[in-house]
């Protein structure tokens, strides 16, 4: 069996993820086709994700791609999770995760409306709703919840989430209807109301982006061509990383390996899987590399087992959830965290002795990092032990 050191598999991050100087670039559809997809959950992450693997750009050139250009698409997909994805990735996330996904949030929504109003027939009104919403949307080109809602007032039906429960507050069903209609690749979310921040966003229809509407492939292809994708950037890792990547349930998650030509990898102590045409060693960055990764960065995001680049430091940097904030990274491992606080600084603390070189560099990446994001402000949506520490 081929085995792969500790050493090798840094090695590979570095270049494959564009974090290593000589791997970075200004062209950000290809850093987002070098991670598969970027992380979107927090707004503000996949700008930063960006700026970390990038030489020069500014966040206008992740705008335009997103926005004016629309060769990347903002989508739900994988474990739920908002991702950023190079639109011809479109259909395979479509195929693959979101039109069960899309299943899954009708019958999650459905019930809860069942519970909290005196709809009668809610499958049937549910349809009736999201069929009107769209054409709305359709005949605007573009709007806000806010706006379909006045075109479709159905949208503001008030429904109680957790009846006779004191906490509950009644809510409309605006956001449930609209994510539902993404889930199915009927919408999508466009331009924010304010800064690159911001998560407050206008809503187009999906032919916006993609003129013939979503391609449909068969789901187990779609599945195969993700895994392949997941491996050619993340691989060689452990069949358990690929299945909580996904969320897919095992019997999925082996279909779709039987259709590649895979081979096991000794990853010293744990048996991982790479693509059979890709067991070379990748060659070691020239230099040793520095990069301040922001909360929820689609590398650390990418596998379940961490230990090999995370340490002992998870406890600091992760929330009781299983979400990373913003990680210092030395050549391949974490080494610290950072934050942004109110002025502006960015606040660096390193968790274990890296030398005089490597402080250099990381001081370097954290006025980088400062100029990306200018006068903008962003809090993390999931705070952490020590980004609550630096910007107490």
């Amino acid at each position: 069996m081929r085995s792969m050191t500790v050493a090798e598999r840094r090695a590979r991050l570095g270049v494959r993820h564009r974090l290593a100087a000589e791997a970075r670039t200004d062209d950000v559809l290809d850093i987002a086709r070098s991670m598969v997809v970027l992380h979107a959950t927090d707004p503000a992450t996949v700008f930063l994700s960006v700026a970390v693997r990038s030489v020069a750009a500014v966040p206008e050139a992740l705008e335009r791609a997103l926005y004016d250009d629309r060769t990347l698409l903002r989508m739900l997909a994988m474990r739920r999770t908002m991702f950023v994805a190079p639109v011809e990735l479109v259909p395979v996330l479509q195929a693959s995760t979101a039109n069960a996904l899309a299943a899954k949030q009708r019958a999650a929504y459905s019930r809860i409306i069942e519970r909290g109003s005196d709809i009668q027939d809610v499958p049937t009104w549910f349809a009736e709703v999201e069929k009107a919403a769209h054409e709305a949307l359709l005949a605007r080109g573009e709007a806000t919840g806010a706006q379909l809602s006045a075109d479709e007032p159905r949208l503001r039906t008030q429904v109680d989430p957790a009846p006779g429960k004191p906490y509950s507050r009644p809510t409309n069903v605006t956001t449930w209807i609209l994510v539902t209609l993404g889930c199915e690749g009927l919408v999508v979310r466009g331009r924010p109301n304010g800064s690159w921040a911001s998560s407050q966003y206008r809503w187009s229809p999906v032919e916006a982006w993609l003129p013939g509407g979503i391609e449909e492939i068969p789901a187990g292809t779609a599945r195969a061509e993700l895994v392949r994708r997941w491996l050619r950037a993340f691989g060689p890792a452990p069949v358990s990383d690929l299945k909580w990547w996904t969320g897919w349930n095992a019997g999925d998650v082996k279909k779709a390996l039987a259709l590649l030509d895979v081979t096991e990898v000794d990853l010293g102590g744990a048996t991982g899987l790479a693509l059979s045409d890709d067991l070379e060693p990748e060659p070691a960055p020239a230099e040793p590399w520095a990069a301040l990764l922001p909360a929820l960065d689609p590398t650390p995001m990418g596998w379940q087992e961490r230990g090999w680049f995370l340490g002992g430091h998870g406890p600091r940097l992760f929330d009781r959830n299983g979400n990373i904030g913003p990680s210092i990274w030395w050549d391949g491992r974490i080494v610290g965290g950072w934050a942004q606080r109110k002025d502006g600084e960015i606040a660096v603390r390193v968790l274990e002795d890296v030398g005089a070189d490597a402080a250099a560099a990381i001081e370097r990446e954290a006025a980088r990092m400062a100029a990306w994001y200018g006068d903008v402000r962003a809090t993390p949506r999931f705070r952490t032990p020590l980004e609550r520490e630096l910007t107490s």
